[in-house]
């Protein structure tokens, strides 16, 4: 599944225009710590948080995850989308809780994935 797919299904909008929304999904992350989703996430997987601001498109990149899903009606700051398109980062926000988001990801077979 491709990130514009899952944006799809979690009647999510996407923000960065120039975003990858093509990339592969391959694995889910779900947290609000920064440290630990730099610690335990791994490249490829969607990152699922309430955090808006824009550290989250940093360790996105750093990770090479997939994209980030806002949950909760979230939309990120305008600095957010900034660093986002600026790195090609999609971020995805939904309405869905975290809970009705991550249910949905895991029905489609996104998977969280131990580390190597």
């Amino acid at each position: 599944m491709t990130v514009a797919e899952a944006a799809k299904k979690l009647n999510g909008t996407v923000t960065g225009v120039q975003a990858d929304t093509s990339r592969e999904v391959l694995g889910g992350y779900v947290s609000d710590l920064l440290s630990d989703v730099m610690t335990n996430a791994q490249e490829g997987d969607l990152w699922v948080t309430l955090q808006k601001h824009p550290n989250i498109v940093a360790v996105a990149h750093v990770r090479g995850l997939a994209g980030v899903v806002l949950i909760n009606g979230r939309q990120p700051e305008p600095e957010t989308v900034a660093r986002a398109i600026e790195e090609h980062v999609p971020i995805v926000s939904t309405s869905l809780s975290a809970f009705e988001a991550v249910g949905i990801l895991y029905g489609l077979g996104v998977r969280r994935r131990r580390n190597l």
